[in-house]
C-alpha cells in the first residue's frame, strides 16, 4: 500500500480521482459491461419465473378450489 502512495504522491489530484477512474473503465469496461448485463439478466429471469410460477399456483388454486367448494358444501 505504501508503494502505491508513494507512486501517487507527486501527482496532482485529477490524476487519482478523474485520470485513473477513466483508464480503468476503459481497460475493464467490457468485463464491468459483461458483469453487470449478466446480474441484470439473472434478476430477469428469476423475477419471470417468480411470476410464473404465482400464475401457475393461481390458476391450479382457481380450478381445483371451485371444484374443492362444490364438494365440500355437500357435506
Amino acid at each position: 500500500m505504501d508503494g502505491i502512495r508513494a507512486m501517487f504522491a507527486g501527482t496532482p489530484w485529477w490524476v487519482k480521482w478523474v485520470a485513473v477512474p477513466l483508464l480503468a473503465l476503459f481497460v475493464f469496461g467490457g468485463i464491468i459491461t459483461s458483469i453487470i448485463g449478466t446480474l441484470i439478466g439473472f434478476a430477469f429471469k428469476l423475477l419471470l419465473f417468480a411470476a410464473l410460477v404465482g400464475g401457475l399456483i393461481f390458476v391450479v388454486r382457481k380450478f381445483t378450489g371451485s371444484g374443492a367448494k362444490s364438494s365440500s358444501d355437500g357435506w
